[in-house]
């Protein structure tokens, strides 16, 4: 039996594909011209723009992908219960828990203002719609170098806990086996990708992570499939990045 963590994960992420798909699948696709971020080396800083004011929370909200802007998936906002539970993120190791807090699209330091979003892909018939990814789109705004540090305190963290951790959520838990580096990913000022596999029950299940710093915003993007094998969202990644400036 899965863990009450990872079923409640499958169980939300297929509700929200089912319920997305029924209003969504009938959307115009001819404008879609949406391709994958070209793969370079992930993490390659370039030169930081000039600190400039923190945005709020409505300003972010402005930012976020929009369905318009990604007819290939559907698009919905996060709600407060999401919210709260992923501000609940917890590690049984204190230096995994950036990390952590990234895979649940949690608030990495004290930024001043947060907006999130979820993409659902567009499966190429219903009965794919469990395979499904699913990809949670959180950003957060900093003032001073906050999103310089927790761009790094994730970068750290990933280092420090490639051998594995505890997550937890809610209430409930998920051993994470390994952190090995996901598919390059060129967007920001900076990016990172990596994958979190998780042993559940002798099944392999896996998150694919995206962490992306422009200026002093950090977009996160943790993807996930009811499949238990997301696919890293390349052209949700590039879409909202280029929203950023």
């Amino acid at each position: 039996m899965r863990s009450t963590l990872v079923r409640r994960t499958v169980l939300t992420v297929s509700a929200v594909s089912l319920a997305l798909l029924t209003t969504a699948c009938g959307s115009d696709k001819a404008d879609d011209k949406v391709g994958g971020a070209t793969p370079t080396p992930s993490g390659a800083a370039t030169s930081a723009a000039p600190a400039a004011k923190a945005k709020t929370d409505a300003e972010l909200v402005a930012l976020l992908v929009t369905q318009a802007e990604l007819p290939t998936h559907a698009v919905r906002a996060a709600t407060p219960a999401e919210l709260a539970a992923a501000a609940s993120a917890g590690s049984d190791k204190p230096e995994c828990l950036p990390l952590v807090k990234a895979q649940s699209t949690a608030p990495v330091g004290t930024p001043a203002g947060r907006a999130g979003t979820k993409a659902v892909a567009l499966p190429k018939s219903a009965g794919d719609v469990l395979g499904a990814t699913v990809t949670s789109i959180a950003l957060a705004s900093y003032e001073g170098k906050g999103a310089d540090a927790a761009f790094a305190s994730v970068k750290a963290a990933a280092t420090a806990c490639a051998g594995g951790y505890t997550g937890s959520q809610a209430g409930d838990s998920l051993k994470i086996s390994k952190v090995v580096p996901g598919a390059p990913v060129t967007a920001g000022d900076e990016a990172l990708a990596y994958t979190a596999v998780a042993d559940v029950d002798g099944e392999k299940a896996s998150t694919e992570l995206v962490v992306v710093r422009k200026g002093n915003i950090i977009a996160t993007f943790s993807a996930v499939s009811p499949s238990g094998s997301a696919e890293q969202p390349k052209a949700v990644v590039e879409i909202q990045a280029k929203k950023l400036g």
